[in-house]
C-alpha cells in the first residue's frame, strides 16, 4: 500500500479529553419515549417501507435520482468514501456508477475533483469526498485534532516551513517536498507526508484535487470560499447539522447508524444525541418492524420530507462498492437487507469464503447476492458469484448478468466470463451468450 493509499485511513477523533463521568453514555440504540423530539408519535414503518425510503434517498430507487450529475448525487449523500484499491475502478467511481449509470470516469472525476472547488476531501465515516459547503460543519473535528496534536505520528517540527512553503509557492504534492515515505511500510511516512497530512486535519491546508491520485495540498483560505471559511459554528452547531444530513443521507437510520456515518465517540456522541431527543437534527421519530428497541417507542429517525414522499421507481440493478454508504455499517446491513457481508480483502487467501473484493449484487430492491470482479485484458471476470440462499437461479440470473454485463460495458469489457459459483448451475446460466 502507498503512503498515499494511508490518507484513506481513518484517525478516530473523540474530541478533547473529559472525565468519563461528564460523559453522555446512552444506550446503543436509543428508543424515544412517546416520539421524541418532533410532534408527538412515532412513524410506524414496515421493514420494507424503510428499505424502499433507503434505497431512495440513497440514490438508489427512481430516474430522478439522477438529476444534476455527479456533483448532485454527492449533495444528496453527504459524503462518497475514498478508497486506493481499483479492481474495477476506485470506490469513488463506482458509487457514482451504481446511481447514475454509464457516465464516464473522466466525467466522475472532474465533478468531484472541480476548480473552483466544489468539493474538499476530509475525515467523515472514512477519509470522503465531502461538498465544499459542508466545510464549517467539520470545524469540530478540525478543532479536535489541533487540540490532541497528534495523528498516528507525533507531529514534527517543520509544519510551519511546510505552510510557509505551500503558502510562497503555491499547491503542493509529497513529490513536491521529498516524498511521502522513509523507505518503509506504508505507516513508515515522511516527516513533510505527517506535517501535511496535520496541515490538513487543522484546516490550514486542503485538498480539493488530486494528480495521478496524490493529494494536492492548497491553502485553505486560497482554495475555500470566503462566505464558508467566515462562518465559526459551534461543536454543538456543527454535529447538529452533520446529524441532520447523515439521516437525510440514509433515509432512515438508528443512533448505530448515525454514529457510524460520522464516526463520533464521547462528547460527540453526546451532542448527536441530544441534536435527535430535542428534535434539533430536523429528524422524524420512527419505529421499525423487526429493529431494536423497546416496545411501543421509536427505534430510528428518518427524514421527514421522505416520509411525505411516495418512494415510487424503478430499482438499480447494479454491482455495489464495498465502501458505498448503503452498507458502511455491516449490521445495518443485515438489518435491511438480510445480507451478511464481510470485506475479505486482508483476510488470507486461503481462508476467503467469497473473494478478495467481493462486490454485493443489488437488484430489485434487495441484495441478492456476491460477485468477486477482476478484469482480464477486456473480459470481466467473475471468480466467484454467490446467490443468497433460498433465491431461485432461475429468478435472479438475469438480473445478475445485467449487472456484470452493465459494469464491463461502463469499465470498456467487451466480454463476461464467470469461472466458479454457488449454486454451481450458475455459472452455465451466466455464461451464455447475450
Amino acid at each position: 500500500m502507498s503512503a498515499d493509499a494511508a490518507d484513506d485511513r481513518h484517525p478516530l477523533v473523540t474530541g478533547a479529553a473529559q472525565p468519563a463521568s461528564t460523559l453522555a453514555t446512552p444506550d446503543p440504540d436509543v428508543s424515544v419515549a412517546g416520539g421524541g423530539g418532533v410532534g408527538g408519535g412515532a412513524v410506524d414503518l414496515t421493514l420494507d417501507e424503510a428499505r424502499r425510503l433507503i434505497l431512495r434517498a440513497q440514490g438508489l430507487l427512481g430516474a430522478d435520482a439522477r438529476k444534476g450529475g455527479v456533483h448532485a448525487m454527492l449533495r444528496r449523500l453527504g459524503a462518497v468514501q475514498l478508497d486506493t484499491i481499483s479492481v474495477l475502478a476506485r470506490s469513488h467511481e463506482l458509487v457514482a456508477y451504481a446511481r447514475l449509470g454509464a457516465v464516464s470516469r473522466p466525467e466522475v472525476e472532474r465533478a468531484y475533483w472541480h476548480d473552483p472547488a466544489r468539493s474538499f476531501e476530509y475525515w467523515c465515516h472514512a477519509a470522503c469526498i465531502l461538498p465544499v459547503e459542508h466545510w464549517p460543519l467539520y470545524s469540530f473535528r478540525r478543532r479536535a485534532f489541533r487540540e490532541r496534536r497528534f495523528r498516528w505520528h507525533e507531529v514534527p517540527d517543520n509544519v510551519d516551513k511546510l505552510l510557509d512553503q505551500v503558502r510562497d509557492s503555491g499547491p503542493l504534492m509529497t513529490s513536491d517536498v521529498g516524498g511521502a515515505k522513509n523507505g518503509g511500510p506504508w505507516w513508515d511516512w515522511s516527516d513533510s507526508k505527517i506535517g501535511l497530512e496535520w496541515l490538513l486535519d487543522i484546516g490550514e491546508l486542503v485538498c480539493t484535487r488530486r494528480v495521478g491520485w496524490r493529494r494536492v495540498y492548497d491553502l485553505a483560505e486560497r482554495t475555500i470560499p470566503a462566505d464558508l471559511l467566515a462562518q465559526d459554528l459551534t461543536d454543538e452547531e456543527c454535529i447538529t447539522r452533520l446529524a441532520g444530513i447523515a439521516g437525510r443521507s440514509l433515509g432512515v437510520a438508528n443512533r448505530t447508524d448515525l454514529i457510524d456515518f460520522l464516526r463520533l465517540k464521547g462528547r460527540f456522541a453526546a451532542i448527536l444525541d441530544e441534536a435527535l431527543l430535542s428534535g434539533a437534527a430536523g429528524l422524524t421519530p420512527v419505529t421499525v418492524a423487526g429493529w431494536p428497541g423497546k416496545k411501543g417507542q421509536a427505534n430510528a429517525w428518518a427524514d421527514p420530507a421522505l416520509l411525505a414522499s411516495e418512494p415510487r421507481g424503478r430499482h438499480r440493478t447494479t454491482l455495489v462498492s464495498p465502501f458505498d454508504s448503503l452498507i458502511w455499517h455491516r449490521g445495518r446491513t443485515e438489518r435491511i437487507f438480510g445480507f451478511t457481508y464481510t470485506l475479505e480483502l486482508y483476510v488470507p487467501k486461503h481462508k476467503r469464503v467469497h473473494g478478495y473484493f467481493t462486490m454485493p449484487v443489488l437488484a430489485g430492491g434487495r441484495l441478492i447476492g456476491r460477485v468477486d470482479p477482476a478484469r482480464e485484458g477486456t473480459t470481466l471476470v467473475a471468480r466467484q458469484v454467490h446467490l443468497e440462499p433460498g433465491l431461485s437461479p432461475a429468478k435472479w440470473a438475469g438480473a445478475v448478468a445485467d449487472a456484470l454485463w452493465s459494469a464491463a460495458e461502463w469499465v470498456g469489457c467487451d466480454s463476461v466470463r464467470v469461472e466458479r459459483a454457488d449454486p454451481p448451475e450458475l455459472v452455465t446460466m451466466l455464461n451464455a451468450p447475450r
